[in-house]
């Protein structure tokens, strides 16, 4: 993991959803897309993953008009095919067939040269999930800083 460049992150995800597990999945891009994401530019905040046809996209993720391309540049929301094995794209449907699961994109990056993306394959939490899950960090926050005031003396 070393030489993995990260594009975008999804921080949202973890907040919203309880991942259970994860799956690296390439994407097919353009020309244009590819050199976008060379920039450093995307955004994952609103995509998602469905598996429609026995194949597996990527909807609504946001890599912008690279800024040097001509009028054959892409279209920057437009759906993008994932890469990935046929077992794994019908786990996958079998996965999202339970009411309350879907796949959330988590991190896109470069590995050796090629756009990777990290997909969670997550429940979504509820408001009471939320909240304990927000409470538990601030009882770890004040219980490091007692620790670190009781050291100190």
């Amino acid at each position: 993991m070393a030489d993995d460049t990260t594009i975008a992150v999804n921080r949202r995800a973890r907040y919203d959803y309880d991942i259970v597990d994860t799956i690296e999945a390439g994407l097919v891009l353009t020309g244009t897309e590819v050199k976008s994401l060379r920039d450093g530019k995307a955004s994952l905040a609103q995509a998602f993953a469905t598996v429609s046809g026995g194949e597996a996209w990527l909807v609504q993720a946001h890599i912008p008009e690279y800024a040097f391309g001509n009028r054959a540049n892409h279209d920057p929301t437009r759906q993008r095919k994932l890469l990935l094995h046929r077992r794994q794209i019908d786990q996958l449907a079998e996965f999202t067939q339970e009411q309350g699961r879907t796949l959330v994109p988590m991190r896109l990056y470069w590995r050796d040269g090629r756009a990777k993306i990290l997909l969670g394959l997550a429940r979504g939490k509820t408001q009471h999930d939320k909240r304990k899950a927000i409470a538990e960090r601030d009882a770890d926050r004040q219980m490091q800083r007692a620790l670190r005031e009781r050291q100190r003396r």
